[in-house]
């Protein structure tokens, strides 16, 4: 192999070739940016907002979660436990909504 061009094994026995390597003369030499790529530089995109709502909720998810540890940490029962992490997703969803779908929630 000669510049990842030609054979795969050291030598051509048995591989029912000679070994030469011929360049490709129909290949360009040089490569040419399309035109239409130049026009689509700069060009921004709105978000799509599903994925906004969707990364929202997981931050939300996400803080509860680590509620949840510190709660069971704190040796709260199962029953506690579900009664503030509805609590908490009321007032979690309450503050995403007010602010808009900014990545400022409530922290705990």
């Amino acid at each position: 192999m000669y510049k990842g061009i030609g054979l795969q094994s050291q030598t051509p026995r048995g591989s029912g070739s000679n070994g030469y390597l011929q360049s490709n003369k129909f290949k360009p030499k040089t490569w040419k940016v399309a035109e239409n790529v130049k026009d689509t530089v700069g060009v921004t995109r709105n978000a799509n907002k599903e994925i906004i709502e969707h990364n929202r909720k997981r931050q939300i998810q996400l803080k509860l979660f680590i509620l949840e540890d510190k709660l069971i940490d704190q040796g709260y029962t199962d029953s506690e436990i579900a009664h503030k992490l509805q609590e908490s997703r009321i007032i979690l969803e309450a503050a995403a909504d007010q602010n808009d779908g900014s990545s400022n929630l409530v922290k705990f």
